[in-house]
């Protein structure tokens, strides 16, 4: 069985525009006025995690509990965030191919496993390795290690990860000794080994892996 692994955030689903109504949603039901919005956007831009929440009652005297501000959280990135129907398309075209697909991401696990729901990739996925599992962020090998063993396979140099982020997904994937499929849009950094192939999204990612199933 052929493995593919794949980013989880600007790759299958748009977290840019779920963190955008996330924030909004959650400082309108809690009546928080644009000095704690513009500092939750700065703040949680890159990821979120559960402490962050504990900073932002401690920096503005909030009465709400960090773990309250956390799930709610949660729950709004969860309603917000969406996974284009020709990403879910291209995936159950791999699974029907036979292929083994897998999500090696950065975060925490209870918010990334919530949007892998909520946006409908559950079904198609066989195994999910978050950061918060093991407290090892990409580009640190062993987390695709994690992924691949909850695919109930290990990595091979015939696997394939495919992301957005040059030095996490990439750079990541090269030093685990698997192929890498760039989906582009950041700026390329110096110094890195380039991709094996660079795409536009992820249905174009799966076209190249189903024609280099042979490989």
């Amino acid at each position: 069985m052929r493995l593919a692994l794949f980013d989880l955030d600007g790759t299958l689903v748009d977290r840019t525009a779920a963190f955008a109504d996330a924030v909004a949603d959650l400082c309108h039901d809690h009546g928080y006025g644009p000095e704690i919005e513009r500092w939750l956007r700065t703040e949680l831009a890159d990821h979120a995690e559960r402490a962050d929440f504990a900073r932002l009652r401690e920096t503005f005297g909030l009465r709400e509990s960090a773990g309250h501000l956390w799930r709610v959280y949660v729950d709004r990135m969860a309603a917000a965030v969406t996974c284009r129907p020709a990403v879910l398309h291209s995936l159950a075209r791999l699974k029907e191919r036979g292929w083994s697909v897998g999500v090696a991401t950065n975060g925490s696990s209870d918010i990334q496993r919530a949007k892998v729901r909520a946006a409908g990739l559950a079904d198609l996925v066989d195994g999910i390795a978050a950061s918060g599992d093991i407290d090892v962020r990409k580009p640190d090998s062993r987390l695709f290690e994690l992924a691949a063993a909850r695919c109930g396979t290990q990595l091979t140099s015939r696997d394939w990860m495919t992301g957005d982020n040059p030095e996490t997904d990439i750079d990541g994937g090269h030093r685990a000794g698997l192929r890498t499929i760039w989906v582009a849009g950041r700026p390329w950094p110096d110094g890195l080994t380039v991709p094996h192939h660079t795409v536009a999204d992820v249905p174009a990612a799966v076209d190249h892996l189903l024609a280099h199933s042979v490989a």
